[in-house]
């Protein structure tokens, strides 16, 4: 079991803001280096989400990660959790219906992050920010924490392994 599940931001964002593969190298060399010892992973529905355009990201993927870090959603628990998350997500009156819809949509990972964490009583890494009172967005964070699911950021997550680059 993988203790910490990655978001496609934490990818996509990291890449496109913070941490250019061109320029960041530690960064990813510490991905590379936490996937390797199966400390973190991520989900087939991020692949997905992450291999919609090839770009440096994606061959970065592609030659530094082992086939193993995405892990399959079509687990029993994992489908029944996310039938769960799927009628909790259509109950919610807070919310404007396209922000239903865009939490549920096929391609969206975030509903399937979350099954996967409750299921494998896993961290899901996003950096997503909490918005409790949004009403145009579900996020991450406030899905994750109504099914007790844990949610970090990235760097959350590294001060918690004790990790630096």
């Amino acid at each position: 079991m993988v203790d910490y599940i990655f978001d496609a931001n934490c990818f996509i964002q990291a890449h496109r803001q913070s941490y250019p593969i061109d320029v960041a190298h530690s960064y990813w060399k510490k991905i590379k280096e936490l996937a390797g010892s199966n400390t973190i992973a991520s989900i087939d529905r991020v692949y997905d989400e992450l291999f919609e355009n090839e770009d440096a990201l994606t061959q970065w993927i592609s030659g530094n990660l082992p086939n193993s870090f995405f892990m399959d959603t079509s687990d029993d628990e994992i489908l029944s959790n996310y039938r769960e998350v799927v009628a909790w997500a259509n109950s919610q009156d807070q919310y404007v219906a396209q922000a239903i819809n865009d939490f549920l949509e096929y391609e969206n990972a975030d509903a399937w992050l979350v099954s996967y964490g409750k299921a494998m009583d896993s961290t899901i890494i996003t950096y997503e920010v909490s918005a409790p009172e949004s009403k145009a967005n579900i996020k991450l964070p406030d899905a994750c924490n109504q099914f007790g699911v844990s949610c970090l950021n990235p760097i959350e997550m590294l001060r918690a392994l004790d990790e630096s680059f």
